[in-house]
């Protein structure tokens, strides 16, 4: 199998990567509008170059400390499956070429929200950090609340 290029992230204070072929774009943080009744990690909705983009914040689901995003704060805008959100990240770390046979299991001892999300770890020089699991991040759309049709 051949290597995989990644972004590497940074949310909670770890590194988290993701495939390169699915980072449409990367840019600050927009204004965001929050949908009442959704949960903490639905950051809300904002205008991405004219189009309405659902903006997630997983550090709640990592099992991470949520708080303001600093000047290194960026969205990173994915593009998976023909579904396009923005995951507001902590600050991009730089970039890794993933050999798929470098990949570990996610550690046992995280919490099930957190070990759902990663397809497994990578420990490079820097230590380790999670391979994000896009298919499982845009499965937890299937968690939201579904609008009321009126009758």
């Amino acid at each position: 199998m051949d290597s995989t290029e990644l972004v590497i992230v940074r949310l909670g204070g770890c590194r988290y990567a993701l495939p390169m072929g699915s980072v449409a774009e990367v840019g600050r943080p927009p204004g965001l509008t929050r949908v009442p009744g959704l949960p903490a990690w639905v950051a809300g909705v904002a205008n991405w170059r004219g189009r309405v983009l659902a903006v997630l914040d997983l550090r709640s689901l990592l099992a991470a400390e949520v708080g303001p995003l600093d000047r290194r704060g960026r969205l990173v805008v994915l593009s998976h499956g023909g579904v396009r959100v923005g995951l507001l990240v902590e600050a991009v770390a730089g970039g890794a070429r993933l050999d798929p046979e470098a990949v570990e299991p996610a550690l046992a001892h995280l919490p099930a929200s957190t070990g759902s999300l990663l397809a497994g770890q990578v420990t490079d020089d820097e230590g380790p950090y999670g391979v994000l699991d896009l298919d499982a991040v845009l499965a937890l759309a299937d968690q939201l609340p579904r609008a009321r049709r009126a009758s």
